[in-house]
């Protein structure tokens, strides 16, 4: 396909817009109304969708409302083996990050479907030929996004492979509701009991930790930037309730619960980030934004105690996760 550049705007009759870029399938703007009726652009966005194939923004690796794959998140020890067959793969300090130097986040997706009647959606496809990256099979992979009257964006990855491989997507969205400065004062709750222990660089030691009475522990909605907040690039066990996580601004009003069918998600706060030409000149102060990387466990390939991120040929991989947005 030409590799130039599609961005697709779907609203729905609440005033509700999602911006869809073909490179990367990527979330390129998310505009929702406040508590005044004023659009908020909650996802961290860059002026332009051409501004996300620049050198200057792929170098500092923060993969900003893109789809990740083949693999999301790390994989330690420089490959992986899948029937005692071992297969290479590209790592920088002995990690292997978000599908390797030329990730889904990185390629031309294909627009398969297009509907901007009511609830609209697109989808998006991408394949990732075999041994691309190191992983093994042809695996096609489709991403659907969706608006609901409800207010809700539905995030739909879909995957089939014609030999065995991993699997592992997720967005990669960065959320601020108050559309600029800072989220130290969003209130978060994460319906989750455990942890994952880390090594120094971020990679999965295999133990569930329990969280209660630590500062994983957010069973409870409280103030993001609470006393024993130092920022997460963590990954939590999700618990078995419908709603996994919720943010929400006293500011704008703007509350975001997520629902997800995967095992974990990856939480990320970055301290700062970089200086990049931001969407309406908007500024970003310390820990400006929030990602929930809905997923299964990082290095789940190295840790047979984690859950199964193989797909076989005739089996599908599906990861829904489901955003709501209301005004409180």
């Amino acid at each position: 396909m030409d590799q130039q550049i599609i961005a697709i705007k779907l609203s729905n009759s609440n005033g509700l817009e999602l911006q869809i870029s073909n490179f990367g399938a990527t979330i390129i703007s998310l505009m929702v109304p406040d508590k005044n009726k004023e659009l908020i652009n909650v996802v961290v966005s860059l002026e332009s969708a051409e501004d996300y194939t620049k050198p200057y923004y792929l170098e500092k690796g923060l993969y900003l409302g893109s789809s990740v794959g083949r693999y999301a998140g790390r994989i330690s020890r420089g490959c992986f083996k899948i029937n005692d067959e071992v297969y290479p793969i590209h790592s920088e300090n002995n990690v292997h990050l978000h599908g390797g130097k030329i990730g889904f986040d990185k390629k031309y997706w294909e627009v398969e479907n297009l509907n901007k009647g009511k609830n609209p959606q697109i989808t998006l496809s991408c394949i990732s030929e075999h041994l691309e990256e190191g992983y093994p099979g042809n695996l096609k992979t489709f991403v659907t996004y969706q608006l609901s009257e409800e207010n809700e964006v539905k995030i739909a990855y879909k995957a089939t492979t014609d030999a065995e491989t991993l699997v592992n997507l997720t967005n990669h969205s960065y959320f601020n509701l108050d559309g600029k400065g800072t989220i130290l004062d969003h209130k978060l709750k994460i319906n989750s009991l455990y942890y994952l222990e880390l090594d120094g660089q971020l990679i999965p030691l295999g133990k569930l930790i329990n969280s209660m009475n630590t500062s994983f522990d957010r069973n409870e909605i409280s103030q993001l930037g609470r006393e024993d907040f130092e920022g997460f690039d963590d990954t939590f066990v999700l618990g078995d309730e419908k709603l996994k996580a919720l943010l929400m601004s006293p500011k704008t009003g703007i509350q975001m619960e997520v629902y997800t069918n995967q095992p974990a998600s990856l939480v990320y706060t970055p301290v700062k980030l970089p200086d990049l030409t931001y969407k309406n000149e908007v500024s970003y102060s310390k820990f400006s934004a929030i990602c929930f990387e809905t997923q299964n466990f990082p290095d789940a390939p190295n840790n047979n105690n984690f859950p199964s991120s193989i797909l076989k040929p005739g089996e599908e991989y599906i990861n829904e996760t489901v955003l709501k947005f209301s005004v409180i």
